[in-house]
């Protein structure tokens, strides 16, 4: 790659430096957004034998936690 003057710009075929495939910057507040829409719209399709399941398992880790200190 050196000789055809891409030795810094190119590594492997991709362009050097940015953030991400696409070379642009990450914006933290539409990715927060992202992630709660997403873990809102996976509550709102789990099934509710699921959910309760979930929030046993979670209820009785607690205890166990408060017992252990």
């Amino acid at each position: 790659m050196v000789e055809y003057g891409n030795g810094v710009g190119e590594v492997a075929g991709r362009t050097g430096g940015g953030a991400g495939a696409g070379g642009g910057s990450m914006d933290v507040g539409a990715a927060f957004g992202q992630f709660v829409s997403n873990a809102t719209d996976t509550l709102a399709t789990t099934p509710p034998e699921i959910l309760l399941i979930g929030l046993l398992v979670v209820v009785l880790g607690l205890i166990m936690f408060k017992r252990a200190f």
